[in-house]
């Protein structure tokens, strides 16, 4: 388990078809990140997962990148998987509240 406080994630645009690098904060649950947008549906790297999962993310300013699928998880459908992450971001950043999104790193 990785103790980098961010994670980079480099989405696609929706409009400008244009790379997007953001920093956020994240945690490791079995193997996946999870990332929280605060402003849910309105932030701009979700609308871009929505329309296209691929994405490149790394850990840490000096890591390397991968490639990786995203996808917005349920709090409905996937209750127990919500509540581990949130319980996980409390403990690390005394802060939970958001749009759950999980990043899935492909093997190579």
């Amino acid at each position: 388990m990785s103790t980098e406080t961010f994670l980079y994630i480099i989405t696609k645009g929706w409009k400008s078809g244009q790379s997007h690098e953001i920093e956020i904060w994240y945690v490791e649950h079995k193997n996946r990140y999870y990332i929280i947008a605060e402003h849910r549906e309105r932030t701009h790297w979700v609308q871009n997962i929505q329309r296209d999962p691929a994405v490149q993310v790394r850990l840490g300013k000096g890591g390397t990148w991968h490639p990786a699928q995203a996808r917005l998880i349920s709090p409905e459908t996937e209750a127990d998987l919500a509540a581990e992450v949130l319980r996980l971001m409390d403990a690390k950043y005394n802060w939970s509240d958001g749009l759950i999104a999980e990043i899935d790193p492909l093997t190579e």
